[in-house]
């Protein structure tokens, strides 16, 4: 007899293939079972589409639909009871008349937490928590530290020389191989927003999309001070949308939105308005003093280094490595090392 932890797993399974796709709402997986057999699965595919649970309902055959009222319904995380871009998953659990419902985690944002699984448990309905808890908020840690924290889930990421630079003055560089830059490519995909700082837009003039994967490119997100990059750059070019922060003006201009910022508290404010525009998550590029700026404040929540096997003798150094006890990961000729912060703000 498969185990509830059996189950959740493929709840967990089926939520990971909504990744890139559902943001700024959670990845959820769920799957409905009659006795040990499985007779409808599901997953949240599209942000402002149907919900994992709709979908595994609407999965059973036609022979199989008397069934469900005499099912378990399997959900990655407490179904939502709130009408938001479709109806609450609650009423449809309840119409379907479902008596059990195993929930892996509850929703962390201030509109469910806590009240789909009581309005469930008032209705009748058994409630059964935490069936691999952490795994499942381990999947949605973008999510969840969105509304914990108030800010964006922050990745951190360069490449550097086997002695410790990214790069030299003047100069744009490669220093990671192909199958690394495809790698970082996918992980652009994989968050809401890419950040890079004013001097890396200037001087790299990168374009900041994923076009090496499939996959949806990334808000841009630039602090231009003064207004001063010039138009010609990448950034400007409509490829996807771009956020300017600036001390100017707030402004919208097809894919282009100009952002005023608060300018005694520049960094705190850029991540505030990141809060208000939903984006659940933000890959920071560089250059070094930008990520450097991210560690020395403490808001980030992953730091991914690129170190490749050159030598560059001198440049520009590597922002420093915080403590920790980093993942690695070889990559062609470079080693990716993996660290999550400890201690997030």
């Amino acid at each position: 007899m498969p185990s509830p932890e059996y189950y959740m797993r493929l709840c967990l399974d089926l939520a990971q293939q909504g990744a890139g796709q559902v943001a700024p709402n959670p990845m959820v997986g769920s799957v409905l079972v009659f006795e040990d057999q499985m007779i409808g699965q599901g997953y949240h595919q599209q942000y402002g589409e149907a919900h994992a649970e709709v979908n595994c309902i609407h999965s059973v055959h036609e022979e199989n639909r008397s069934l469900i009222a005499k099912s378990v319904l399997y959900v990655s995380l407490e179904p939502c009871s709130h009408i938001g871009k479709t109806p609450p998953c609650v009423d449809m659990i309840l119409q379907y008349k479902i008596p059990k419902v195993v929930v892996g985690c509850r929703d962390a944002s201030e509109k469910v937490n806590g009240k789909g699984i009581l309005r469930l448990r008032e209705q009748g309905v058994e409630v059964i928590e935490g069936v691999l808890e952490q795994e499942c908020q381990w999947l949605n840690k973008r999510f969840f530290t969105f509304h914990k924290y108030q800010r964006p889930y922050i990745i951190v990421k360069w490449a550097q020389s086997k002695d410790g630079f990214i790069g030299r003055y003047g100069q744009q560089m490669k220093l990671s191989c192909a199958e690394t830059n495809k790698q970082v490519h996918l992980w652009r995909s994989e968050e809401a927003a890419i950040w890079v700082g004013y001097r890396t837009a200037l001087n790299d003039n990168p374009q900041l999309t994923v076009r090496h994967v499939s996959g949806k490119n990334p808000v841009r997100i630039v602090y231009d001070r003064d207004l001063s990059l010039p138009q010609r750059l990448h950034l400007f070019d409509g490829e996807s949308p771009t956020l300017i922060f600036n001390t100017l003006k707030s402004e919208k201009k097809d894919k282009l939105q100009y952002l005023q910022i608060d300018e005694s508290h520049p960094f705190e404010s850029m991540l505030q308005h990141l809060h208000q525009q939903q984006i659940l998550s933000v890959l920071v590029e560089g250059g070094r003093d930008l990520l450097q700026l991210f560690f020395e404040k403490g808001y980030w929540d992953e730091a991914r280094m690129i170190q490749t096997p050159h030598l560059l003798h001198a440049g520009i150094a590597a922002p420093s490595w915080p403590q920790g006890v980093a993942t690695t990961t070889i990559s062609g000729d470079d080693v990716i090392y993996n660290l999550l912060q400890t201690d997030a703000r």
